[in-house]
């Protein structure tokens, strides 16, 4: 198939050793845009971007991120915020008390940040940049709330790190994804047996014994 979006989705993967050269502002700025331009809840925009500049942030955001130098290499760092404290804000200027965010809008703030950031992997592909999403954003909840200086409603979603692939890495074999068939149910869940959970496991690490690759 001859289209350029969908073959981009297929050869994107992950990078973590990156080229030296910066990020050049117009890129980066795009790449935020289309991150912004993503689907969002009723249009609420309940997240917040953390462009991380500073050096000493990204250093301290590598050690708490599970020890990962190639985070504080990165020339680019984003962190995707759930922000429940805007609506917060929104009804405290408009003279209305509200209640505290519940779970819901917790996951709907996720659901927009995480929908966001894919979109910001997209067109980073397309421009020849490469990025890395970092779950470990999640742990270590209260550092994190004191190194980015969160609001009690604001939570770390993921981060990105972006940066023009170092040599020999756009060669590199993106690792294999299952087949649609392991993923997709109809109509109502059903887990998958143990035939095609076997199945799956050797269509993702083959050589790999599943029983001790388990434990």
């Amino acid at each position: 198939m001859n289209n350029q979006i969908i073959q981009s989705l297929f050869e994107r993967k992950s990078l973590r050793a990156f080229d030296s050269a910066p990020i050049p502002l117009e890129q980066k700025e795009r790449i935020i845009d289309c991150g912004i331009q993503a689907p969002s809840a009723g249009n609420q925009q309940l997240y917040t971007i953390l462009d991380i500049e500073d050096q000493s942030v990204k250093e301290r955001l590598a050690v708490l991120c599970d020890n990962q130098p190639f985070i504080a290499r990165a020339p680019m760092a984003l962190v995707f915020l759930a922000d429940c404290e805007r609506w917060q804000s929104c009804y405290r200027y408009a003279g209305i008390s509200a209640r505290a965010p519940g779970l819901g809008d917790l996951l709907l703030a996720c659901q927009d940040a995480l929908i966001a950031a894919q979109n910001m992997t997209a067109a980073a592909e397309s421009l020849g940049i490469g990025s890395c999403y970092i779950g470990d954003v999640l742990e270590n909840r209260e550092q994190m709330v004191e190194l980015l200086r969160l609001s009690p409603h604001v939570f770390p979603v993921t981060m990105l790190v972006f940066g023009y692939p170092a040599a020999g890495q756009n060669a590199r074999s993106k690792p294999p994804r299952p087949h649609r068939k392991y993923l997709v149910r109809k109509n109502a869940y059903t887990p998958l047996d143990e035939t095609e959970l076997r199945a799956m496991h050797q269509s993702l690490h083959s050589g790999e014994d599943f029983d001790s690759f388990m434990r």
